[in-house]
């Protein structure tokens, strides 16, 4: 047989990169050309895998506001009320000689997340008056309200499908304008005339006067008003998009009747209070048992697959055992790259149980408190407005991973920095977690994620198909 240089060439290359592996299932994996890997790689140390109950989380800082209703064939219910203050347009404000209401109508705003059935499931959403002032944040929290029935909303929800609404013009021609989807619940009229029109501007003098008097709306979804799956969706109280929109006639002082509109706001922005009920009822799902039969605390059963869900409900715990005898094994060694590969469970993600787009990664430090793996580290300012310099190895989020990969349906998440810190023994592994949070997010959440309802299945080191995996590339020191 006649070689040429050029196959002499391809024959060495491959040979060295053969000889390189310790572990020949190494073989084949994804190699950036711009940023080849040097080194020795390991991929067989022992990743386990828990799935673990979110903490109860407070629902006050939230950048959008979950309500909604989804039944999942793995994850059970999960359902998402609302508390809402409603504030004066203005302070002692005045409705006018005489004011009449013609309609008043509170409006949702539905932000940027969306998650579950937009095709076929129809939402029905009842509004009623709050009994007392928001005063609790935490999901768990009931939201003292009435029985009595002010609103419903009862349709599909088009999260991306702007709407034309009509904007009254006080001695003008109405206009018609496109906003983005909303969620617009007509309330009863004889309500609102009786509990805000008829109020002296007295009433409307100071914020706080105003909330003790009126208190706010509590929105639930109605579940047996409700058809199909269900979903969440999330709405923005951040700018001024939500409101309580109030279309009344007054007597003008020429004694003609003036149409005036005017909106209440509902905008958590300006120190108005939000707050969401979430719950998750897991009764009879895998998730159940696995919540249910954790096994010993130093040593958790390993399942095939643990189990993923924003919205304050599961993550998986992850811990990498055998690094801190690394160096014993192997000698010591500089980590030149460190990949968490997490494979998504096969079968379990589909329409409208759709993947988490992207997922976070953070850790716990010896208090027990989440804070951010060396390779996310990123400087900012702390609480307290202090500067925080964070870890000179920090990679931006595009390097350091978490994305969904919708080719191979997997997650990558880059951690050399850690794996490197656990080898040397500098950091300890309190325990490590895997949890959805939202794509827009920035940074990601390092706690019960309250900004996206999206889960995934994911598969544990011992799943010969959908394998939790550490690939470490390494160089030995002498």
């Amino acid at each position: 047989m006649k070689f040429t240089k050029q196959d002499l060439l391809t024959l060495l290359i491959g040979l060295f990169l053969f000889a390189s592996c310790k572990n020949p299932n190494g073989v084949g994996l994804d190699v950036d050309p711009n940023s080849a890997i040097q080194g020795t790689l390991v991929n067989d140390q022992l990743v386990t895998s828990q799935t673990v109950k979110e903490p109860d989380m407070n629902t006050a800082t939230l950048s959008q506001h979950p309500i909604g209703y989804m039944t999942d064939p793995i994850f059970g219910k999960t359902e998402s009320s609302l508390g809402m203050t409603v504030w004066p347009t203005s302070l002692s404000y005045d409705f006018g000689t005489s004011p009449v209401l013609d309609s008043a109508i509170l409006v949702l705003n539905v932000g940027t997340q969306f998650y579950g059935d937009t095709t076929s499931s129809r939402y029905s959403i009842d509004v009623y008056q709050l009994t007392s002032p928001i005063a609790n944040y935490k999901a768990s929290d009931a939201i003292p309200h009435s029985t009595t029935l002010l609103g419903n909303f009862n349709s599909r929800i088009f999260p991306n499908t702007p709407i034309k609404i009509t904007d009254v013009v006080v001695g003008g021609k109405d206009t018609l304008r496109t906003v983005k989807a909303q969620i617009r619940i007509p309330l009863n009229k004889t309500f609102i005339q009786s509990t805000i029109l008829s109020l002296p501007t007295t009433g409307t003098s100071t914020n706080d006067k105003f909330v003790q008097y009126f208190k706010g709306f509590y929105a639930q979804i109605n579940k047996s008003s409700s058809t199909g799956t269900g979903g969440i969706a999330f709405i923005d109280f951040a700018s001024t998009n939500s409101y309580l929109q109030l279309v009344f006639k007054k007597t003008n002082t020429s004694s003609s009747i003036d149409t005036v509109s005017t909106n209440f706001p509902i905008n958590t922005s300006t120190g108005q209070t939000v707050t969401a009920n979430i719950t998750h009822d897991y009764t009879g799902t895998p998730v159940k048992t696995q919540l249910d039969n954790p096994g010993p605390i130093t040593s958790p059963t390993q399942y095939g697959v643990t189990y993923l869900q924003a919205l304050d409900g599961v993550k998986t715990k992850i811990s990498f055992p055998t690094l801190k005898s690394f160096t014993s094994t192997y000698g010591k060694v500089i980590v030149n790259k460190a990949e968490l590969v997490v494979d998504l469970s096969t079968g379990t993600f589909d329409y409208p149980y759709l993947p988490a787009q992207r997922l976070s990664l953070y850790r716990w430090d010896i208090a027990e408190q989440n804070v951010n793996v060396p390779d996310h580290d990123q400087p900012g300012t702390t609480s307290s407005g202090s500067t925080y310099a964070g870890d000179s190895r920090a990679k931006s989020d595009g390097i350091f991973g978490g994305y969904y990969d919708s080719l191979k349906n997997r997650y990558i998440f880059n951690i050399t920095a850690y794996v490197q810190d656990l080898i040397d023994g500098t950091k300890v592994d309190y325990g490590t977690f895997l949890a959805p949070t939202s794509l827009t997010a920035t940074p990601f959440d390092i706690g019960p994620s309250g900004s996206s309802a999206a889960r995934a299945v994911i598969g544990s080191f011992g799943n010969t198909t959908n394998r939790l995996k550490l690939n470490i590339y390494y160089t030995k020191v002498n």
